[in-house]
C-alpha cells in the first residue's frame, strides 16, 4: 500500500506541493485533477523520485523515502505511463513491452490483453495514438509494479478515443490488481475513472473523496466551481432549506449553518419549458451537445443560470422560459461572505 504523508516539495525557493498526504488500497486507481500549475505532475514525480521532497515521507512495500533519505526511482518498483508515450521507436511493440524482461509469456500476456497480438512485429511509428498508449501500459505492467503512475495518459488522443481507452486502461489495472494515481486535466476523466478522486489547488490537496461526493458535496467553492459546470444561486439558509427567488430548496450547509449563501446548481438540476406566458426568464445562449442542449437563462432579478435539456426541447435566443429547481438532493450552499 502506498502511504504519502505531509509531502512538500520545493522549485527553489517557491513551495509547490504543501503537505500533501495520501494512501491507496492494494488495488485503488486514485485520479488526481487541478488548474493548469497547481502541482499535479510535481505529485507524481517526487512519488517516483525523480524530484526532491522537501518534507515529509513517501513509502511503498519494503521502501520509505524521505527528505534526508533518498530511494533511486529504479528501486522503488513503480511503473509511469506518459502522455508522450515514451517507446522506442527501433523496436517492435512486443521488443518495446518485453524491453529487460526474460519471460515471453509476460509478453504474450499483456500482448493479448490489450489486444496488441496482430501489432506484436510493428513499430510505433506505424501505430495509432490508442495502439501507442495501450503498448506504453503494457511495458508497464509487464515489470509487476507495486504502483502505477499515469501523467495525462490520454491528452494526446481524440475525443472518441479517450472515452473507450480510459475504460481499457482502468480494466487493465484493476485485472492487474495494480494501484494507480492517474493525473488528469479533464474532470469528466477523473470522475469516471478514479476509485476516490483528489482536487489540487496551488499545490494543496482540498478533497479527496469518491467522485460523487466531490461533484455533488464539494468541500470549498473552489472544488465545485472546478469539477463540472456550477451555477450559483442566492438564497438564505435555515435547517436544512434554504429560500431562493426560485421557492424553496433543500440544502445542506458546507462553510456556515445559516444565514445568506450561494447554493451550488449543476445545469442537470433544472427544467425548462419553453412558450410560457407567465415564465419567469429568458434564454440568453444556446449550445447544441449533440444529445442535448445547453442554455444559459437570465431568471427575472437579474439571476444566470445554466441548464441542460434533451435534444428535443428546442428553444431559441430571447426565448421567454419557465425555469425551475427540479433536483430532490440537497443543494451545498456556500457562505457569501466565504
Amino acid at each position: 500500500m502506498l502511504r504519502v504523508k505531509n509531502m512538500s516539495v520545493d522549485y527553489g525557493a517557491t513551495r509547490v506541493v504543501h503537505d500533501l498526504g495520501l494512501a491507496l488500497a492494494d488495488d485503488e486507481i486514485v485520479t488526481l485533477v487541478g488548474p493548469t500549475g497547481c502541482g499535479k505532475t510535481t505529485v507524481l514525480q517526487a512519488i517516483a523520485g525523480l524530484v526532491p521532497m522537501a518534507t515529509g515521507e513517501v513509502a511503498l512495500g519494503d521502501w520509505t523515502a524521505t527528505a534526508k533519505h533518498w530511494v533511486p526511482p529504479e528501486k522503488r518498483g513503480i511503473g509511469m505511463v506518459f502522455q508522450d508515450f515514451a517507446l522506442f521507436p527501433h523496436l517492435t511493440v512486443e521488443k518495446n513491452i518485453g524491453f529487460r524482461l526474460d519471460d515471453p509469456a509476460v509478453v504474450d500476456h499483456w500482448l493479448q490483453r490489450l489486444r496488441l497480438v496482430e501489432k506484436r512485429h510493428a513499430r510505433p511509428g506505424t501505430l495509432s495514438g490508442g495502439q501507442k498508449q495501450r503498448v506504453a501500459l503494457a511495458r508497464a505492467l509487464a515489470h509487476s509494479p507495486k504502483l502505477m503512475l499515469l501523467d495525462e495518459p490520454l491528452s494526446n488522443l481524440d475525443a472518441a478515443l479517450k472515452d473507450s481507452l480510459r475504460r481499457e486502461i482502468r480494466d487493465a489495472l484493476k485485472a492487474a490488481g495494480v494501484p494507480a494515481i492517474w493525473v488528469t486535466h479533464d474532470q469528466d476523466e477523473a470522475l469516471s475513472v478514479g476509485d476516490r478522486l483528489g482536487v489540487l489547488e496551488h499545490g494543496r490537496l482540498v478533497q479527496l473523496d469518491d467522485p460523487e461526493t466531490c461533484f455533488c458535496r464539494p468541500a470549498s467553492r473552489f472544488v465545485a466551481g472546478f469539477l463540472g459546470e456550477a451555477s450559483f444561486l442566492a438564497g438564505n439558509l435555515a435547517g436544512d432549506s434554504a429560500t431562493t427567488p426560485l421557492g424553496d430548496i433543500p440544502a445542506w450547509p458546507v462553510d456556515t449553518r445559516e444565514g445568506a449563501v450561494d447554493l451550488l446548481l449543476r445545469p442537470d438540476d433544472c427544467s425548462l419549458v419553453g412558450d410560457s406566458a407567465d415564465g419567469n426568464g429568458q434564454v440568453r445562449f444556446a449550445q447544441y451537445e449533440g444529445g442535448t442542449w445547453l442554455y444559459a437563462v437570465e431568471v427575472d432579478g437579474g439571476i444566470h443560470l445554466q441548464v441542460r435539456t434533451s435534444h428535443e426541447t428546442r428553444l431559441a435566443v430571447g426565448d421567454r422560459v419557465q425555469l425551475q429547481v427540479t433536483t430532490t438532493h440537497p443543494l451545498a450552499a456556500f457562505s457569501r461572505t466565504a
